[in-house]
């Protein structure tokens, strides 16, 4: 098993702006960066805390899985993330193990990191995100 650390937690916002001064104000930490993520229609910014970061996830299309997200859901926590050292043989694994696989191959997602979703129907009701930091 290669899980390092929780790479981020992820909250899905209606309007990243504001969702980004009410969150610097709380945690007293900067947004280090806005990246678009056009694959996911989406817009990240990403506040350090400690070792692990909360990401805030505004959609920038009305068909985005975050816009869906929060039309069944609200605002809220969309997905923990774990970064693993080796995202492929980590889906490998789980898949062996009987998880249900979203991403059946990793794809890019922020920060150019690879990304892979595991279905939460077998992780508690949990969306789960794994992540590999590329060289």
């Amino acid at each position: 098993m290669s899980f390092l650390k929780i790479s981020h937690i992820a909250i899905a916002v209606e309007d990243l702006e504001t969702a980004k001064k009410a969150f610097e104000t709380l945690v007293g930490s900067k947004v280090q960066a806005v990246e678009e993520v056009p694959d996911q229609k989406v817009k990240v910014g990403m506040i350090p805390i400690g070792e692990s970061r909360l990401e805030l996830a505004g959609p920038t299309d009305s068909a985005s899985t975050i816009a869906k997200f929060i039309e069944k859901h609200g605002e809220g926590i969309h997905h923990i993330c774990f970064e693993v050292s080796d995202i492929k043989a980590e889906l490998a694994r789980l898949k062996g193990a009987g998880f249900q696989l979203i991403d059946e191959a990793p794809r890019l997602g922020a920060d150019g990191h690879l990304i892979a979703f595991l279905h939460p129907r077998t992780t508690g009701g949990v969306l789960v995100e794994l992540s590999e930091k590329q060289d």
